[in-house]
């Protein structure tokens, strides 16, 4: 009986352990007492320039009269205003948080706190100690920007920790300087991972309820534990303050852009050299899939490395170097993380079958062009078919949409309101290449092979501007023709 009694004591003890591990936390004092002095306030300031303007004369400067004291009041309106030719415009400063990574002065913030800065200061969690700051790099693309400076001590540090640990509910912790006032801190919870909010083609942010406002900006988000899990970066607000929904660059994105940084002073990605969009589950239909998961590749860029490699339009990339493509925008990401010049496999959907290609990555330039098919033969007539006028591609309507002459395919001069093509999110301009995998050379040709389609997802490539897409448009017999 008293062994027994020893067991369930000792079990209960372990549950009581448990259970205070992964309660709410009494306070977070002890966190912020240890991290807030790494927490730095970030000043930029962008110097001043002189603007050739009108000169005005003496009346036009001082409009209150020569002698008025309203002159004095106004003073630094009336010196701004153009005098001998020229005016002075104002320094444009900004305001932001920093977090030092380590002891010999490295310190992270976002790009658009540092962005076109002459100056950048540095100042630390006592509010006293200052140092200007020289920027090792910056790269706009995810918001990260690396600041050098230089002290004969060491300087109080928090290392980024893995990001890849942290779930959602997890406490959260901001230290930072919003509204220019130092060392705030908010806490919160982790409300969500991997959001995509559209700031650029490598979203990945932690969204937390953590309080965060502008100035913010830069600053850590810690775990209850007191490692750096994010950078804080963005909040989405009607009101310009926070509303509990703050977004922060993961600590395992910011080590690999800080390495680049550190070394190069720039960031490399990996380039592949198509277009994707998201998987419906209209176009898993049509494309014959199981399930709606992977990159659907809209076009594949002319001379690319997905073309040398063979990659199709139609493809639908759910691998990529042995990384599971499980949504569209992981695969930026991945490919941007990838060494340039190494060659991956990529495993596609391709007709309803897995097939691999080798794939040597390239360097990713900004200026990259693409092209589009070879011309075709071209007729005039109009033709109508579920809601939508098509026309051939003719010398007025290449000068109108400001096509060139590679572009084929037919023109969607037309769509109505409430038709079938206008519901899956076709539109007027629209170009339609491909239909069910066929390449379209006329308006007469595109009526067919769209007649032939009943009470199936027919899989439709547009050319929308610089970009290519797919529709799965699925027609019955009740629709008009």
């Amino acid at each position: 009986m008293l062994k027994k009694v020893k067991i369930l004591t000792l079990t209960l003890v372990l549950l009581l352990t448990i259970g205070q591990a992964n309660a709410m936390p009494n306070s977070f004092a002890d966190l912020v007492e240890k991290h807030s002095p790494s927490v730095v306030n970030i000043s930029s300031t962008i110097k001043v320039k002189k603007i050739k303007e009108n000169k005005l004369n003496e009346e036009q400067r001082l409009p209150f009269g020569k002698n008025s004291p309203l002159n004095k009041l106004f003073k630094d309106f009336i010196d701004a205003l153009p005098q001998n030719g020229e005016r002075i415009a104002r320094p444009k400063k900004a305001l932001g948080s920093g977090l030092i990574i380590s002891a010999d002065g490295y310190v992270i913030t976002n790009h658009h706190v540092i962005n076109g800065a002459d100056d950048i200061v540095v100042k630390l969690n006592d509010d006293k100690t200052e140092y200007d700051a020289k920027l090792i790099g910056s790269d706009s693309k995810t918001d990260i920007a690396l600041l050098k400076i230089k002290s004969k001590d060491d300087l109080p540090f928090s290392p980024l920790a893995n990001s890849d640990k942290i779930r959602v509910g997890d406490w959260s912790v901001a230290i930072g300087n919003p509204f220019g006032l130092s060392g705030t801190v908010t806490a919160g919870i982790i409300s969500a991972l991997g959001r995509n909010i559209h700031q650029g083609p490598y979203d990945d942010f932690i969204q937390t309820d953590a309080a965060i406002n502008p100035g913010n900006s830069g600053g850590p988000l810690f775990n209850v534990k007191g490692e750096v899990i994010g950078i804080n970066t963005a909040i989405i607000s009607r009101s310009g303050g926070s509303q509990g929904v703050g977004f922060s660059i993961p600590s395992n994105t910011v080590k690999l852009i800080l390495a680049q940084l550190k070394s190069d002073g720039h960031v490399t990605r990996g380039w592949l050299g198509v277009r994707i969009q998201t998987i419906t589950s209209n176009l898993a239909e049509a494309l014959n899939l199981q399930e709606d998961t992977g990159a659907l590749v809209a076009e594949v860029i002319k001379d690319s490395p997905a073309q040398k490699a063979g990659l199709k339009n139609g493809d639908v990339i759910i691998k990529f170097d042995g990384k599971k493509i499980d949504k569209m925008s992981t695969l930026p990401k991945v490919v941007a993380e990838t060494k340039v010049n190494k060659t991956v496999k990529v495993e596609v959907i391709r007709n309803g079958k897995s097939i691999t290609k080798k794939v040597k990555v390239a360097l990713l330039e900004d200026s990259s062009n693409d092209t589009s098919q070879n011309s075709n033969k071209i007729s005039k007539d109009e033709i109508k078919i579920y809601g939508m006028t098509l026309i051939d591609i003719t010398d007025k309507f290449r000068k109108k949409y400001r096509l060139d002459d590679s572009v084929s395919g037919v023109i969607i001069l037309a769509t109505e309101v409430d038709s079938i093509v206008a519901e899956v999110g076709m539109r007027r301009g629209d170009i339609i290449k491909e239909i069910d995998g066929k390449k379209i050379s006329s308006a007469s040709q595109a009526k067919k092979l769209l007649e032939k389609a009943k009470d199936k997802s027919l899989l439709i490539l547009v050319k929308r501007d610089d970009s290519s897409m797919f529709f799965a448009l699925k027609v019955n017999d009740k629709e008009n023709k």
